[in-house]
């Protein structure tokens, strides 16, 4: 029986690998990412060695250094693989990004981010990532309709007003995946993901309603992250 899946995307910096086991992540470089797929497909891992150094080294890289870097990274796939797929979220166009919400939340909204972010909080703190994730796919199955962009930033507003008040850490992963969760309390569905960028190296987590990234920050104008794991795609696999 194989473990939890692996899972990828791919963007023009490399590829972001999600390992759903452990919620590590790995980050390849363009030559490394090359081997994700192809290594599972071909028989004689040398012979691609072969095939992806002639590629780089025709575009003027140091085929000494692509050989060797491709060898060393294709031992760290074997191990991280183990067997187990890889699920490969398609690129997709960028998403409009919205930035704080200026919204005021109603009771009802204040009400379900109380819940959610004590949720969010407990799963977290309890339970490894790929049981949180099972979670938050559960929560998109509660009766309720796709969330309207107001409405999510209506949450997010109540959302964060508690999490002022709440002691300790309160970051990406917990932010979103309580608005996540309080949006389904309230019977609204929105769409929940894990991703990572390169430049700077990083993860993070956010929520997504029509297209738009809700509540990032300023500094995020030009969307720098990789979607890997969403709660629908991750529901597909699931199916």
């Amino acid at each position: 029986m194989t473990g939890p899946r692996l899972y990828a995307a791919r963007g023009p910096a490399g590829a972001a690998v999600l390992d759903l086991a452990t919620g590590r992540w790995t980050l390849l470089d363009p030559i490394a990412a090359d081997l994700l797929d192809l290594l599972a497909n071909v028989p004689e891992r040398g012979a691609v060695i072969k095939e992806f150094t002639a590629r780089w080294a025709a575009s003027g890289v140091d085929p000494d250094r692509v050989r060797a870097d491709l060898t060393r990274v294709a031992a760290d796939l074997d191990r991280l693989r183990t067997g187990r797929p890889v699920r490969h979220t398609p690129p997709g166009p960028p998403p409009t990004v919205r930035f704080a919400p200026t919204v005021r939340p109603s009771v009802r909204d204040r009400t379900a981010a109380f819940i959610g972010l004590a949720a969010a909080l407990l799963l977290l703190r309890l339970l490894p990532i790929r049981h949180v994730t099972a979670v938050a796919l559960a929560a998109t199955r509660l009766p309720g309709r796709p969330a309207r962009v107001h409405d999510t930033e209506c949450v997010l507003a109540a959302v964060r007003s508690t999490g002022r008040w709440w002691p300790g850490r309160v970051a990406c992963l917990e932010e979103s995946l309580a608005v996540h969760l309080a949006a389904a309390l309230t019977g609204r569905r929105t769409r929940w993901v894990l991703g990572a960028r390169f430049a700077p190296r990083g993860a993070h987590a956010w929520v997504e309603t029509d297209g738009h990234v809700i509540g990032q920050d300023e500094t995020d104008r030009v969307w720098p992250y990789l979607p890997v794991l969403t709660t629908d795609r991750f529901e597909r696999a699931m199916d």
